[in-house]
């Protein structure tokens, strides 16, 4: 295990410290929406999802319009693998502001995951809209329609996101698996050595979609 680096401990006692200072104003704000949303986002740096959660939830109880809250407790209940909360929570999240681009992509990645192919497929193309450049949110979109069998249609948004990110190779995958279903072994070929060359851990038999 690699140590700490001295900046990184620099780090980690600033965010400690930062930590012990919004629990002091909390003390005598309990009610501050702000505080603890700020809580949250310092315990959700350091990795500590349970109170990240805690702190996030309090700031919506005190302030319910807080929508990138909302968001932020959809990637902790990712995290902890609850699809249902995350989709719940991403779901109020763009209820109040229906154009959080990233809360319609939380929400693609949700149903993919889930096997709900026709609302991860809206999510995605919402977030696209909202957010051309949201590469993971092609790459969502791409797996979805995979799995829904319109390779084509995969290709393309595969397509784009490698345009954003010529070194995403989830993109390179995915292509492969498409290439495949429409009879194409060459491209498959090419796109799996892509995946594989950029690191993404690719099975010797490439026998299954992703």
């Amino acid at each position: 295990m690699t140590a700490d680096t001295p900046e990184t401990q620099d780090l980690q006692r600033d965010l400690n410290q930062y930590i012990r200072y919004l629990k002091e104003r909390i003390f005598f704000e309990p009610e501050s929406p702000v505080f603890h949303y700020n809580l949250g986002l310092a315990y959700a740096r350091k990795g500590l999802t349970d109170e990240a959660i805690s702190e996030f939830t309090q700031a919506v109880e005190h302030d319910p319009s807080l929508a990138q809250a909302y968001v932020n407790l959809g990637g902790l209940y990712f995290q902890k693998g609850d699809l249902d909360r995350c989709i719940q929570v991403n779901l109020q999240a763009v209820a109040i502001n229906p154009n959080l681009a990233m809360a319609h992509s939380n929400l693609g990645f949700a149903y993919l995951q889930k096997g709900d192919l026709e609302n991860a497929i809206a999510s995605c193309r919402r977030a696209i809209s909202l957010m051309p450049g949201l590469v993971q949110a092609h790459n969502n979109l791409a797996a979805a329609l995979l799995r829904s069998d319109e390779p084509e249609a995969s290709i393309e948004a595969s397509l784009e996101a490698l345009r954003l990110d010529e070194r995403f190779a989830p993109a390179h995958y995915n292509l492969a698996a498409a290439y495949r279903l429409l009879g194409d072994p060459a491209k498959a070929a090419h796109h799996l050595d892509q995946a594989r060359a950029l690191g993404y851990p690719v099975e010797d038999e490439h026998s299954r979609s992703h």
